[in-house]
């Protein structure tokens, strides 16, 4: 017995060493740790902070995420970041985002394309939904994923199917076909399209197994997009038409239907508040030129944006009224938030007065102005772009089998948005860009400009 004893002793050692060999294997040589962080992990929408862990990265991977206990050995290949107990967040999406043209674009500089993407993971963000297709797009994204370029990983709508580019019914079935077959993520909708236009665009849309997100035109109704199957509203288009909250207060009624139809469809909402805020004049121009990130666009770009409020008739609802509406949109995105509805971060940057990556910051203001915590924000720009790309890539979080892509905080951001506004550094699939790297490249960026 005595004998016996011995032997499964024996056998369970060598059954426990043959686990941990296994388990070493699946983390071994990491490229990088970061050390001495605390990660920002999330249980539903509530954020909360693991102390004193390590993150290792594997090409464009986390590997793994344990206690620095935990964290020893490793190989002199691997390389060390400290982060001397700053915090680890996931990189942000943004899911109204702009993507100029790999080619010469206006009168823009050639290097204008590269620079936009620049600003957004300069910033932390390191996914973006492009949500308007131009000519050659498709290779800038493919440039991206190849390591030819530095930029966020993209993932781009066609050109824009509008009361312009669409003239018939078969027009409409034609182009879903042909933007399938380009290899476009998904279709970009503005306002113009019929109802009929839009229904056939939407039937073979779903038959190609291809999103359709954007605006709602007038002529198809919050509703009908929604039957449809549209995937994100963006802008919160179309909902204050459906209840007719344009020009006066939204009730407390009109807000439950809304958020009612919302939660019926499941449909994604990507807000916008900031940029939106901006377009139907609810700012004060004197405030928007003053940020200072103005300095990292082209002076025409820069111009174009000053001149906007002396030419009122852009806007695009009634100037007049532009406060009662920014207003309707807060509580609007108050409700649809404790009704947890399907909410995901945009900033439909670079638009007016929305510079990529530094949109991020207004939008959160204008987000916590509404109501909304920040830890739920954090979901919003992180897990939840995760959950809709799902099918795609997985990232969204820190945690083994994710994209590498986050940001090193010197605060706790759940204390203080102001601690995302200049990371320590980012981390981009797998790409580790200091904050000396970042400044260096900001500086050449507004001194191209300037």
């Amino acid at each position: 017995m005595k004998r016996f004893n011995l032997l499964l002793m024996a056998a369970i050692s060598i059954f426990a060493t043959a686990c941990q060999q296994v388990i070493q294997q699946e983390v071994k040589s990491p490229d990088v740790a970061v050390i001495n962080a605390n990660v920002i992990t999330f249980n539903g929408k509530d954020a909360r902070v693991l102390s004193e862990r390590a993150v290792y990265i594997f090409g464009d991977r986390i590997t793994d995420v344990r206690p620095m206990t935990a964290a020893r050995n490793l190989p002199e290949s691997t390389r060390i970041i400290d982060a001397a107990d700053g915090y680890v967040i996931a990189g942000f999406a943004e899911m109204h985002g702009h993507v100029p043209p790999a080619t010469d674009f206006g009168n823009f500089p050639r290097r204008y394309a590269d620079d936009m993407l620049y600003l957004y993971i300069a910033n932390g963000v390191t996914t973006v939904r492009g949500m308007l297709g131009y000519p050659h797009q498709l290779q800038l994204k493919s440039d991206i994923a190849q390591g030819k370029r530095l930029g966020p990983t993209l993932y781009l709508a066609g050109p824009s199917f509008n009361g312009n580019t669409i003239e018939s019914v078969e027009q409409a079935t034609q182009r879903v076909i042909e933007q399938r077959d380009q290899g476009w993520d998904l279709l970009k909708i503005h306002p113009g399209l019929s109802l009929a236009e839009y229904q056939a665009l939407a039937k073979t849309a779903r038959d190609s197994d291809m999103d359709f997100a954007g605006h709602v035109p007038s002529d198809v109704g919050l509703e009908n997009a929604l039957k449809e199957g549209q995937r994100t509203i963006d802008h919160m288009d179309g909902y204050l038409e459906y209840v007719d909250a344009l020009n006066q207060p939204i009730t407390k009624q009109e807000l439950a239907k809304l958020v009612e139809l919302t939660k019926k469809y499941d449909v994604g909402v990507v807000p916008t508040q900031a940029l939106w805020s901006t377009l139907i004049g609810a700012e004060d121009p004197q405030e928007l030129a003053q940020y200072p990130e103005l300095a990292l666009v082209p002076e025409s770009v820069r111009e174009g944006w000053l001149g906007y409020y002396k030419q009122p008739s852009m806007g695009y609802f009634n100037q007049d009224q532009a406060k009662v509406q920014q207003q309707n949109r807060q509580q609007l995105l108050k409700a649809l938030h404790d009704a947890d509805a399907n909410i995901i971060f945009g900033t439909d940057a670079p638009q007016l007065f929305s510079v990529p990556g530094y949109s991020i910051h207004h939008e959160i203001r204008k987000m916590e102005q509404a109501g909304i915590p920040l830890d739920a924000i954090y979901y919003y720009a992180t897990v939840a772009a995760g959950e809709y790309f799902s099918e795609q890539d997985t990232f969204g979080l820190i945690k083994a089998g994710h994209r590498a892509d986050f940001m090193l905080l010197s605060e706790n951001p759940l204390d203080s948005a102001q601690a995302l506004e200049e990371p320590l550094g980012v981390m981009i699939r797998g790409q580790w860009m200091s904050r000396d790297d970042i400044d260096k490249k900001l500086a050449e960026i507004r001194a191209a400009y300037n």
